[in-house]
């Protein structure tokens, strides 16, 4: 059993003020793991007091130091890789391969880009007869969430470093016991006492108390749409900073002219890849009517050789999704789905008969959906694919707009221009042509209810930044 009952806090580990403990709970056995305390408002006081501290000495490192402290943070998460690895694949359930492959060496390509953007990046320039200073904007409160638990909170928690900012954490109480580790990191790197501060809990306790507290300068979730919601109102008194990355439904537009076998197939797995726990998921995939039958047969056969296992088998290439409620909401999301008459092309409502424990779904297609339906409009963040055909080229963009979110997208053509040309017309705020990879120089955040503020990259960086005017610094 993982024992994480006290929060990091200036420098060091302290009880809560409260004593609350819950279980975390490993989806694939449905067994306890470990426990963790549960956070009260007093422990963000204590946390956000800490990081104000530690903030008016911080802010005026040199660029300098803080490249060699993010240095020194490189080295110590290297040395805990494997530790992060194993750990969020017992916490979520994600097969040891993608563990190892991406979960946690995420974080650790997230320090270095933030590293290249700190080398490069002017923090004073000249502009008329006034010298413009970008400043750092203070104590940053981030709530992060379950599904990539090393990148989300790293692609926070390292350009606040570097932009010499102080920082309070609420990880996901799904994923607690990798912050955990993270924050030994931390530690072993010597990052200053009260600059990185951990504590653990849910939304209601710690994510609100952050959210609404008057010390804490900026505040960054990554979650649903509706917790967004909630974080913003909160902030909104103290008229805080809010960034805020959302929920998607992202449209995957195969235009006729592209190879459909490497188009679809590259999109099943891209939406099936962690579990469908993505909310750049490509969720919604729209095809020509003319291949609609085949698109149906290729996504089949992809989805067949995706089935879930258990994440400790190096064979495994899907594990369960990360907890009861979430399986329970892909449940009825797909029934929704047979009911309201899409054609159920494989899998459905159930676990695989093989997998009885854990939070295992079959990985599901739907045919023949329509832009209406509750399965084409809400975010299900599973396994589950919606393949929706198009009369014509305009009628797939307009379908693709027609959604309340705009985090991501794909385009397929045989032409790069004219999948560019078609890209360009996404309401979104980024869009993948011919299955490109993610590009974590390049700025990553959403249109419409998926959110504001963008992360990654230079974009990413200078929202942890104020801008200040000296005028009549310059004849």
């Amino acid at each position: 059993m993982h024992e994480g009952l006290r929060f990091y806090i200036d420098g060091g580990w302290v009880d809560p003020i409260e004593r609350r403990a819950i279980d975390v709970i490993n989806p694939a056995t449905e067994k306890a793991i470990g426990r963790v305390s549960l956070g009260s408002s007093a422990d963000v006081d204590r946390a956000v007091a800490a990081a104000r501290t530690a903030f008016a000495t911080y802010a005026h490192t040199s660029k300098a130091e803080r490249i060699a402290l993010l240095e020194k943070v490189v080295v110590c998460y290297q040395e805990r890789l494997d530790d992060l690895a194993k750990t969020i694949s017992l916490e979520m359930g994600a097969p040891m391969s993608l563990s190892t492959s991406a979960h946690a060496p995420m974080g650790l390509l997230q320090l270095n880009t933030t590293l290249e953007v700190l080398q490069g990046y002017e923090f004073q320039r000249a502009q008329g007869s006034s010298l413009i200073i970008k400043e750092p904007i203070g104590v940053c409160g981030f709530i992060t969430p379950w599904n990539w638990p090393m990148n989300q909170i790293m692609c926070k928690v390292a350009p606040a470093l570097g932009a010499g900012c102080t920082i309070v954490l609420k990880p996901s109480e799904v994923t607690p016991l990798s912050a955990i580790i993270l924050a030994e990191v931390m530690h072993a790197a010597g990052v200053p006492a009260g600059v990185f501060n951990l504590v653990n809990g849910d939304g209601a306790g710690v994510g609100v108390a952050i959210a609404e507290h008057a010390d804490v300068d900026m505040v960054s979730i990554t979650g649903s749409t509706r917790a967004g919601v909630l974080v913003a109102k909160a902030a909104a008194d103290s008229v805080k900073r809010v960034t805020q990355e959302l929920g998607g439904k992202s449209a995957n537009i195969i235009l006729k002219d592209a190879d459909l076998k490497t188009a679809v197939t590259h999109g099943v797995e891209k939406c099936f890849g962690n579990s469908g726990q993505s909310c750049t998921a490509p969720s919604r995939m729209f095809v020509h009517e003319s291949q609609h039958a085949e698109a149906l047969a290729i996504a089949k056969e992809v989805a067949a050789g995706l089935e879930p296992g258990d994440p400790e088998s190096p064979d495994t290439a899907m594990g369960p999704v990360a907890n009861k409620t979430q399986y329970d909401r892909i449940q009825a999301l797909i029934q929704n789905g047979i009911d309201e008459g899409a054609e159920l092309v494989c899998g459905g409502t159930g676990k695989p008969d093989r997998l009885p424990t854990g939070f295992f779904v079959k990985p599901t297609v739907f045919g023949g959906v329509r832009n209406d339906m509750t399965i084409a409009r809400e975010e299900i963040f599973g396994p589950v694919i919606a393949i929706l055909p198009y009369e014509n080229e305009e009628e797939a963009i307009a379908l693709a707009n027609d959604t309340e979110y705009g985090l991501s997208g794909c385009v397929y053509s045989g032409d790069v221009e004219h999948a560019v040309a078609v890209g360009s017309q996404l309401r979104t705020g980024q869009v993948h042509i011919n299955g490109a990879s993610a590009d974590f120089t390049a700025p990553f955040g959403g249109y419409k209810k998926s959110g504001n503020g963008r992360e990654w990259g230079v974009q990413g960086f200078e929202e942890f930044l104020e801008t200040k005017a000296l005028m009549g610094a310059r004849p």
